[in-house]
């Protein structure tokens, strides 16, 4: 507990990158520290700036619909992280400088978790996680192993808002999520 306590702080008096100047909120994490499962966005939108938390505005209402369907919960059985801890204006995408002053935090929080599965909401988590040339629309879903952790990528849920065309796809990924969960998890994880 004293090393997620130092962590936390740590990210929470944060000054690397020119993100710490117009964040309300630093928004450090959600769920189960010591899941099985974690998800990992590309950093905070409006609502988790003022919040405080990852996934809680309508993209995070849409996420907790799909895991509830493979049998996960926030509050249960995953955690959940972003790239970087600030929202960055208008909701861009973070700069690579913004990534790489905040993966420290990240990698910090994966050691600690320990999870057996992580899976990235979108294209730039996936191509900080995965492979810089990532591409979502024809590699989500498929399966990573790095260092004895698998890994995917499925579409962001702000993503599937916008295109409700792809939510088909995604919800075969999922199956394929709690598949992999039931393959590589403790008995009755899920």
């Amino acid at each position: 507990m004293e090393r997620w306590n130092e962590l936390e702080n740590r990210c929470r008096a944060c000054q690397r990158c020119a993100l710490a100047d117009t964040r309300t909120n630093v928004v450090f994490d959600a769920g189960r520290r010591d899941a099985q499962i974690m998800f990992v966005g590309e950093g905070p939108g409006e609502n988790e700036d003022l919040q405080g938390k990852p996934f809680v505005g309508r993209g995070g209402q849409l996420l907790d619909e799909m895991l509830s369907l493979i049998g996960l919960d926030r509050e249960r059985n995953l955690y959940i992280a972003n790239i970087v801890k600030c929202r960055p204006p208008q909701n861009r995408d973070p700069l690579n400088t913004e990534q790489d002053a905040c993966i420290g935090y990240l990698e910090e929080q994966v050691a600690l978790v320990k999870p057996k599965v992580i899976v990235c909401l979108g294209r730039i988590a996936a191509m900080r996680l995965i492979k810089g040339n990532f591409r979502i629309t024809r590699e989500h879903g498929q399966w990573f192993e790095r260092d004895g952790v698998w890994i995917t990528a499925i579409y962001h849920p702000a993503a599937l808002l916008r295109d409700p065309s792809k939510r088909p796809e995604t919800f075969a990924d999922l199956r394929e999520i709690r598949a992999k969960l039931k393959q590589v998890c403790t008995e009755g994880y899920i």
